[in-house]
């Protein structure tokens, strides 16, 4: 049985094709980190999700490790961090370096989540929480 060239091209270019398919599927299987976010956020704007995963993956890059951020049961938000043992690439110093400076910079972001949280999912009354000042800004928002 003869096969053209221009047949056995065809068959080798879509063999090809299936290997880098794979090969780059088994990639972002394995090398990149998984983020999740917990069903009750699900109504936090899209914006805020991403800048919440960036600051994630940033860190994680940084880091090492894995950062959470955790709701204390008053509505504080605590970030807590998990590095295994032979992770030789964690920086226990940086961690609290970079937590200081996430505080700092994403001090506004932060405190909505924790009013968000205190809301949506104690169930607090917002004008419990905000004086009316705040109460003006975040009814123009």
């Amino acid at each position: 049985m003869k096969r053209s060239i221009r047949t056995t091209f065809i068959g080798l270019f879509i063999c090809l094709l299936a290997m880098v398919l794979l090969a780059v599927w088994a990639m972002n299987s394995f090398f990149l980190e998984k983020y999740y976010l917990n069903e009750q956020f699900s109504g936090l704007p899209e914006s805020i999700k991403q800048e919440l995963q960036i600051m994630c993956v940033m860190y994680t890059e940084d880091i090492g490790g894995i950062i959470l951020l955790e709701f204390m049961p008053d509505g504080r938000l605590q970030f807590k961090v998990e590095a295994e043992e032979n992770d030789y690439l964690f920086d226990e110093i940086g961690s609290a370096l970079k937590i200081k400076q996430y505080q700092a910079e994403k001090r506004e972001l932060l405190e909505s989540l924790e009013l968000y949280y205190k809301v949506k999912v104690l169930g607090i009354p917002a004008d419990e929480l905000l004086d009316d000042e705040q109460m003006e800004r975040y009814q123009e928002d």
